[in-house]
């Protein structure tokens, strides 16, 4: 499949973000969290969070298990992005500080997980 193909039209943008963020479960998005590095945040948090709302909208129109390949990749993403603006917009230069304890954090599943 192309990277043209890899999310529904209109959200062609984040297509160099998916192997790296669109991620299934919750406790490996925090670990992508954890392991990447500001700059890595920062990219897709500015490339992507124009996109979360309409991205929600368009993903709202039926049920996730009803989502194609693509929709499904573009809710990982957005469920990632929510991940990634908590460090990118609050904790900022203290995220590797608070990354410190995140390590005693253990998500063992969560609803997105359904």
């Amino acid at each position: 499949m192309s990277s043209a193909n890899l999310l529904p039209e209109g959200f062609e943008s984040l297509s160099p973000f998916v192997e790296q963020w669109a991620i299934d479960r919750s406790c490996d998005r925090l670990q992508a969290r954890l392991n990447s590095s500001y700059e890595e945040r920062e990219v897709f948090f500015e490339a992507g969070k124009g996109l979360a709302e309409p991205a929600l909208a368009l993903l709202g129109q039926k049920p996730s298990k009803e989502y194609s390949e693509q929709e499904a990749r573009l809710m990982n993403l957005v469920l990632t992005l929510a991940h990634i603006a908590q460090a990118v917009e609050i904790q900022r230069d203290d995220e590797d500080f608070h990354a410190g304890y995140a390590k005693y954090i253990t998500i063992s599943h969560s609803a997105a997980d359904r």
